[in-house]
This record gives structure tokens, C-alpha cells and sequence, in this order.
């Protein structure tokens, strides 16, 4: 039996994913628990449909990706941190406060999750964190810690 995934089914496929599955695991679970419907050939009409609007949102919302991160190419952000005499800072730099930073210097929301830091900043001076918009989008922005 085909069936269409609405949603991602763990160990069986993600979401618009058109897979066989045994009758029963169908018709008794899948369908009934709102994860698949019947592979007709209604359903596949109206499956490529939905594909080519979320593919169309997806090059809009890319788009708006590329064009944030024209904006935060060859910028570098400074970040405030208490720091001891020997450049030592108080605690770390983390993603919310790169986010924070990126809000307030260039207006820019950035979803904390979305940012990565390679390294641990805990001495005062220039790093690297990626920025993961898209999968296809990741600018690499630099960011330099001063003391306050």
C-alpha cells in the first residue's frame, strides 16, 4: 500500500514522502493518527501542488536570507564583557548575546539557535561565529570582545 507522509515519520520518511507500507500499518495507524493519507492519483495532483508552494516560499524566504547576510558581510560586532586585568573575561560570549549584538548594531533578528561559535570565547579579541539562515545560506560573521 502507497501512502503519503504529512508529517515526518520517524524510521519511515519525512513530510510529502511517498512510501509503501504494510495495509495494516496504513489503514489502522498512519491514516487514522493523521500522519499519512491514501497515495491516489487525487492526492498526488494535489501533493505536487503543495511542492510547488513550498518551494516557491522557500526561494522568497532565501532570498531574504541572501540579503541579510549582504548586510552583515565584512561587519564585525562588538560585544561588551567584564574583563580582568590579564584580558580575562567574566563568564563567555554565548549566542544570545551574538544575537543580541546583531539586533542592536545592524537590526537584524536572529534566531539565537541559528548562531554558532566555534570556539569558547573567554579572552578578550576577534572570533568567528556561523550563522546558519539557510542550508544553502551561512554567512561567517567576526565579532570582537572589549572590555567594558
Amino acid at each position: 500500500m502507497q501512502v503519503i507522509l504529512i508529517n515526518d515519520v520517524e524510521k519511515l520518511g519525512y513530510k510529502h514522502d511517498v512510501v509503501d507500507v504494510k495495509p495494516g500499518y496504513g489503514r489502522n495507524f498512519l491514516i487514522p493518527q493523521g500522519l499519512a493519507k491514501i497515495a491516489n492519483k487525487t492526492n498526488m495532483a494535489a501533493l505536487d501542488e503543495i511542492k510547488r508552494k513550498e518551494e516557491e516560499k522557500e526561494a522568497a524566504r532565501k532570498a531574504e536570507y541572501e540579503e541579510m547576510a549582504k548586510k552583515m558581510d565584512g561587519i564585525v560586532l562588538k560585544i561588551g564583557a567584564k574583563a580582568g586585568q590579564s584580558g580575562k573575561i567574566f563568564g563567555s560570549v554565548t549566542n544570545v548575546q551574538i544575537a543580541a549584538a546583531l539586533k542592536e548594531q545592524l537590526n537584524l533578528d536572529v534566531e539565537r539557535r541559528k548562531i554558532d561559535i566555534a570556539e569558547e570565547v573567554k579572552d578578550l579579541g576577534t572570533y568567528q561565529a556561523t550563522i546558519k539562515l539557510h542550508s544553502e545560506v551561512q554567512p561567517n560573521i567576526a565579532f570582537e570582545v572589549v572590555a567594558e
